[in-house]
């Protein structure tokens, strides 16, 4: 199957020729689907908190924040193609000769893009672009010239959005500013990962061809905000490694080859940034997509939650370390191994089967399942968004079971005892996480210890007019930290609020 060129290819994107076999393995044998138990809910899985209990957790996080380094990590390697997708078809059918009142009576869509688009935080800037070419986007817009406004907005020589990041397009406009998403995160991060050294610590990962137009940004409005706020921004970002691009095969499952037959290779999917996330050195890492954001006027309630939850964590993290040291000392009592099993177990939701009854037994098991990789997510109560949610899931071996974050692609719907059990999930992922990843000694985990390799899920695409299969690893909240301590909380639905479509950015939330 692979011939010496092959291998020099491997070598080079430093792909094993084992990691090869693996998902070529994983083509042909696909990959099973997840055994949900139950949906995680209040009370059984998902933690929800007083007032007063709140109060207390944002207390210890502002007492103790100092005792640990912090960075917001944001995922922001894709581009904003998907987000203009509408816009795409509205200019195709624009260009084929559609009249407009056809489009905006055949496209809702259409109608409320239009309708709003002086509400756009783009406005001006796509006034001042269009300017350039004697253009007056006033006139054409209330004219129903609708074509050169798409043209202007989606490409070059306009602002060319279609091919920028998300993290670049303009979201929110506050009495002239504008904010582009990337800038949001930085206001964002003042309050939650702002150290006593006034340092805010903040890790994109971004895709090669972005990083220079992402640099530019970012020095045009790094003095700015680090003025304003009084804090010193220290902005990193990472690529996804082509170590953890995936092979891409025919539908007989052997490897599709390019014209000069070479390997074709396709990025891992968002599960492979768990290799970026392994590298940072900061202690706590708090995890929100590039796109979920919200203006200033709704930060505070979103940010709380976020204290919420980081002081949540440094909470588990102190009683965690002070069970090993006592295990580390010697022998537990049978009352204190008993207390160590039921924090374990009650708070950190580790299946009470794994602990033996023997003190002298279960210490042993005890210190290993402690030491482990934390989480603690933010959950919102589901109205109906699509993706992924809170499950107990069910181990096929050990039929043990752990809390999961699931998607969608990982359930076999058409197994009726699942599809009802995701009928009655309540609650809803908003990709809400801070992270621990330090044993108790300080040292970094090995994450890759922790994925389940044997999630995943394909997906069929076309390259040069031919049909293939792609591969996408286990998803960075999903399978990649499936080996983690977990535990889910419930927390505002502001939490929530993504950019999926250009539209979304009319809504309330974004104004």
């Amino acid at each position: 199957m692979l011939n010496e060129k092959d291998i020099r290819q491997l070598q080079e994107k430093g792909i094993s020729k084992e990691a090869f076999l693996f998902q070529i393995e994983h083509f042909k044998n696909g990959f099973p689907p997840l055994d949900l138990d139950r949906p995680a809910t209040r009370g059984d899985g998902i933690l929800a908190m007083e007032k007063g209990q709140e109060k207390e957790l944002i207390s210890l996080f502002d007492a103790e924040r100092k005792d640990f380094s912090m960075v917001k990590f944001v995922p922001a390697s894709g581009a904003a193609t998907r987000m203009f997708r509408d816009a795409f078809r509205w200019r195709d059918l624009l260009r084929a000769g559609v009249e407009v009142d056809s489009l905006i009576e055949s496209q809702p869509a259409a109608a409320e893009f239009f309708q709003g688009m002086r509400d756009f935080a783009f406005w001006e800037d796509l006034k001042l672009v269009m300017d350039k070419d004697d253009l007056d986007a006033d006139h054409l817009l209330d004219d129903g010239n609708y074509l050169p406004l798409l043209e202007y907005l989606m490409f070059d020589p306009g602002l060319d959005y279609s091919s920028l990041p998300k993290a670049l397009i303009a979201f929110h406009k506050y009495n002239g500013e504008i904010r582009t998403a990337m800038e949001e995160h930085m206001v964002e991060a003042v309050d939650y990962v702002s150290g006593l050294n006034g340092r805010a610590g903040i890790h994109f990962t971004l895709s090669p061809e972005h990083i220079k137009a992402f640099r530019s940004q970012l020095e045009k409005v790094r003095k700015r905000y680090e003025q304003r706020f009084g804090v010193s921004f220290d902005i990193s970002w990472s690529v996804q490694k082509q170590s953890t691009d995936t092979i891409a095969v025919k539908p007989d499952n052997l490897p599709f080859r390019e014209k000069d037959g070479s390997l074709l290779f396709r990025p891992g999917g968002h599960g492979a940034l768990i290799e970026n996330l392994s590298e940072l050195e900061e202690e706590l890492i708090f995890i929100k997509n590039i796109d979920n954001v919200v203006p200033d006027r709704l930060k505070g309630d979103s940010n709380r939650s976020k204290k919420v939850l980081g002081g949540l964590i440094i909470r588990l993290i102190k009683e965690t370390r002070q069970w090993i040291s006592s295990i580390e000392k010697g022998r537990l009592t049978d009352e204190d191994y008993a207390r160590a099993r039921d924090f374990a177990c009650n708070s950190l939701n580790v299946d009470r089967s794994v602990f033996p009854d023997d003190p002298d037994q279960g210490s042993r098991v005890m210190k290993n399942v402690l030491n482990r990789p934390l989480r603690v997510c933010g959950m919102v109560k589901n109205e109906g968004e699509p993706g992924g949610g809170p499950f107990w899931v069910k181990d096929r071996s050990s039929g043990r079971l752990s809390l999961q974050i699931v998607e969608m692609s990982q359930i076999d719907m058409d197994n009726e005892k699942q599809a009802e059990i995701v009928a009655r999930a309540t609650h809803f992922n908003p990709v809400d996480l801070v992270c621990h990843i330090r044993d108790y000694r300080g040292k970094k985990f090995e994450l890759g210890d922790f994925i389940d390799k044997n999630t995943g899920f394909i997906s069929h695409k076309s390259k040069d007019g031919n049909e293939i299969k792609a591969l996408e690893r286990p998803g960075l909240w999903n399978g990649a930290m499936a080996g983690w301590n977990t535990v889910f909380v419930e927390v505002p639905l502001i939490s929530f609020n993504p950019v999926k479509t250009i539209n979304d950015l009319l809504r309330d939330k974004h104004r």
